[in-house]
């Protein structure tokens, strides 16, 4: 099966992946890693329109080796990761040293953050793994601050057998709980991914009312 997923907080348990095991090479994906210049920018410049402009706490949840996680630092937001997977967060740690950066280990469905709240909550290829998406997306909103963003990418991965969540399921999910719901293409961006692809991808930006 292919797909692009970030976290390894449901994925071990849903599909059997053994992601302590894959944290070693998970960083060889273009969109894993963010080793390409290229691929670096274009990340940074969709979360710099996805996230709140004036830095702030942002909880990054299966934040695997913490390439999302280190370009928002490096925009000046404060970040909390949390995966499943003890080798990933070490990794994260490793890559966000000396940075204003904390991971712990944990399930992304229930940060083990305690009563702390957060700027933004971000979320990418984690949420169609889960046995109950809705109830994840209300738990998530719950830890939002007044103003706040959800910051979600997702999509649908595999021609044979595809797996995921198509936007227009997430947006049905989401009607509930959000004041204005932003929905943006990804599909035709292969500077995202270091090649062309074919199959839904997508991010939508929540501000809940």
């Amino acid at each position: 099966m292919d797909n692009d997923g970030d976290g390894a907080s449901a994925l071990s348990s849903t599909w059997g992946i053994d992601w302590d095991a894959r944290a070693a090479d998970f960083d060889d994906e273009p969109d894993h890693g963010l080793r390409d210049p290229g691929v670096r920018r274009a990340w940074a410049a969709r979360l710099r329109s996805w996230l709140p402009e004036r830095p702030g706490e942002l909880l990054d949840l299966g934040c695997g080796t913490g390439s999302l996680s280190l370009l928002a630092a490096e925009q000046g937001h404060r970040v909390t990761g949390v995966d499943l997977s003890p080798a990933m967060v070490e990794r994260a740690r490793t890559k966000l040293a000396g940075r204003d950066a904390v991971f712990l280990t944990g399930d992304a469905e229930a940060p083990p953050v305690g009563e702390q709240r957060f700027d933004a909550v971000l979320v990418r290829h984690v949420l169609w793994t889960l046995p109950d998406p809705g109830r994840a997306l209300r738990h998530w909103r719950e830890l939002l601050r007044p103003g706040g963003r959800l910051v979600l990418v997702e999509g649908v991965w595999g021609a044979v057998t595809p797996v995921g969540i198509p936007a227009d399921r997430l947006t049905a999910l989401l009607a509930p709980l959000a004041g204005r719901i932003r929905l943006e293409r990804l599909s035709d961006a292969p500077a995202l991914w270091g090649r062309a692809v074919a199959d839904e991808r997508y991010a939508v930006v929540v501000t809940p009312g």
